[in-house]
C-alpha cells in the first residue's frame, strides 16, 4: 500500500469580519495562543495561525481570515454565507507531487503550482466542486 498524499489537518481556516476580536475570543475562549500575523495581499485577506496542537507531521492550526475589502474571495465569502469555516487545510509532504497527481486524477485545481502561505509554508487550493464541495488546501510546512 502506498503512503496516503495527505499527512494531517493542518489547519481550519475561519473567515471573520474583525481579526482582533476573534482572535481574543479563541484565546480566552479556546486557550489558543498566536503563532503568526500577517497580512497576505495577494489573497486580500489578514490573517492569524493559532496554534492548537502537535500531530504527527507538524502542528495544527486555527486561521482567522479577515477580507481586506469586500471585494476579496473571504470578502465574499462572508457577505454570502456570513462567519466561519472558509476551508480546510492538509498536510503535504512535497505540494508539486501532490498537485500533479491531484490533476492526472481528474482533480480540478485552483492553483497549478504552489503560492506563499501562512508561517512561510507553500500552499495551493483545490476546486471545491472536485472535493465534495470543500474549499481544500494542501500545505507544505515551511522547511519540508
Amino acid at each position: 500500500m502506498s503512503s496516503p498524499l495527505l499527512t494531517r489537518i493542518d489547519h481550519v481556516g475561519i473567515a471573520c469580519r474583525n481579526l482582533d476580536a476573534s482572535i481574543e475570543f479563541y484565546e480566552t475562549t479556546f486557550g489558543l495562543t498566536v503563532a503568526g500575523r500577517e497580512t497576505n495581499e495577494a489573497q486580500g485577506v489578514k490573517e492569524a495561525m493559532l496554534y492548537v496542537a502537535d500531530a504527527p507531521g507538524g502542528a495544527s492550526y486555527v486561521q482567522l481570515l479577515e477580507p481586506l475589502s469586500p471585494d476579496t474571495p473571504v470578502g465574499k465569502f462572508l457577505d454570502n454565507r456570513g462567519e466561519g469555516v472558509h476551508h480546510i487545510g492538509y498536510g503535504v509532504v512535497d505540494i508539486e507531487a501532490a498537485l500533479s497527481q491531484l490533476k492526472d486524477d481528474g482533480i480540478r485545481l485552483i492553483d497549478e503550482r504552489s503560492r506563499h502561505g501562512s508561517l512561510g509554508a507553500a500552499i495551493a487550493f483545490l476546486h471545491p466542486k472536485s472535493v465534495g464541495g470543500v474549499l481544500t488546501e494542501l500545505v507544505q510546512a515551511a522547511g519540508h
